[in-house]
């Protein structure tokens, strides 16, 4: 029962690892640095990385790059099976998405001031997807990230 857990911390901490690699990569272009893989079969099928203020657009959020991607993979808008990883708590734009494409599992790092509305977009009893969640993998390095990415805009 301990191999296991110690397993699965071992298996969550990989995929957030990599989630984290890509907000790294959008800090370094001066995005918000957040970053989000999906999952099936223990396989990354799809990454995404914050790009809004490159592509000017607002839709451009790890999730929803991520989950577009996936589809793609997939061949189907359900991501029936799927788990996503990433750096920080959900928005509620990406929260109805990762609902919508009906993603098993979100195991993010940090958390946000968001929480709240995104469990109650998540535990809706009227959508007919239900989406566990996990928080706290690797929050300390996911939240400091954030938190040097903030500090050093504002000494800009």
């Amino acid at each position: 029962m301990e191999n296991e857990k110690d397993d699965l911390k071992t298996r969550h901490e990989h995929f957030m690892g990599i989630a984290y690699k890509l907000a790294v990569k959008s800090f370094e272009e001066g995005e918000i640095p957040i970053g989000a893989v999906i999952v099936k079969d223990s396989k990354v099928i799809a990454r995404g990385r914050n790009k809004r203020n490159k592509s000017k657009n607002a839709l451009d959020h790890a999730e929803m790059i991520a989950i577009k991607k996936a589809c793609k993979v997939v061949g189907d808008w359900r991501l029936e099976g799927c788990d996503m990883y990433v750096t920080l708590l959900p928005c509620p734009m990406c929260a109805g998405a990762i609902v919508n494409a009906r993603i098993e599992n979100v195991f993010y790092g940090a958390t946000s001031e968001n929480e709240n509305l995104f469990n109650q977009i998540l535990l809706q009893s009227a959508l007919n997807h239900k989406t566990a969640v996990t928080g706290g993998i690797l929050s300390e390095k996911c939240t400091i990230l954030l938190q040097n990415f903030f500090e050093h805009k504002r000494h800009k």
